[in-house]
């Protein structure tokens, strides 16, 4: 059978891994090679009293996010190091009690896709276009190297994700990508189908290693 088929030999035990971000948090849902959703979740991906985007709330040009005056390069970069440590400490214990929870084997992960080329120097990042994009890049950069330490496949999504899975699965999209509002019941929200969606796709990129 092919990719909307039963699951390969070998793949019984595989699942690959979706996540729907926002600033500090995501939804993660996990799914067979069948596009059986065997776990979903919400995880915190920083700890409380960090601001969560601190590029944009507390280093960018609008005075309604930041808390005081702006601070300068070298203090900005500071705080964004912060954030990102406690991202990598908050991510990765979310990361690990998720794999726990699991009987099946984590493939892959599937993340929004960030330009290849955007810019590590703070000063750069502080300006528009990027200090609307900066904190959120960071979270996906956080997951995708945590994701790489564990040995998995890591994939790039667009924002037709739902779209391009519906493509993929045929007759079969209104089943995988909502169904689960019925047999697993709520939440199942838009944020729960992109991170399905998004590992319909990856499956279809080949098979993970």
């Amino acid at each position: 059978m092919g990719l909307v088929g039963r699951a390969a030999a070998g793949e019984d035990h595989q699942v690959r891994v979706g996540v729907a971000h926002h600033l500090g948090w995501a939804v993660v849902v996990t799914a067979t090679a069948d596009h059986e959703v065997v776990d979903r979740r919400r995880i915190e991906l920083i700890e409380s009293g960090l601001p969560a985007a601190p590029v944009h709330h507390e280093g960018g040009a609008h005075a309604m996010h930041r808390s005081g005056e702006p601070p300068d390069d070298a203090a900005l970069a500071s705080l964004v190091a912060e954030v990102r440590a406690s991202a990598v400490r908050t991510t990765g214990l979310a990361l690990d009690e998720m794999v726990a929870s699991l009987p099946e084997t984590v493939t892959s992960i599937s993340l929004r896709a960030w330009p290849v080329d955007f810019p590590h120097d703070i000063g750069t990042q502080r300006r528009a276009p990027y200090e609307s994009q900066a904190d959120s890049v960071m979270y996906r950069q956080v997951l995708a190297e945590l994701a790489k330490a564990r040995r998995w496949a890591v994939h790039g999504y667009g924002k037709d994700v739902e779209a391009e899975a519906a493509r993929l699965l045929r007759e079969r999209a209104e089943a995988v990508l909502h169904g689960p509002r019925s047999t697993l019941g709520p939440p199942w929200t838009k944020d729960h189908r992109s991170a399905l969606a998004a590992t319909v796709v990856a499956q279809s990129l080949g098979r993970s290693p």
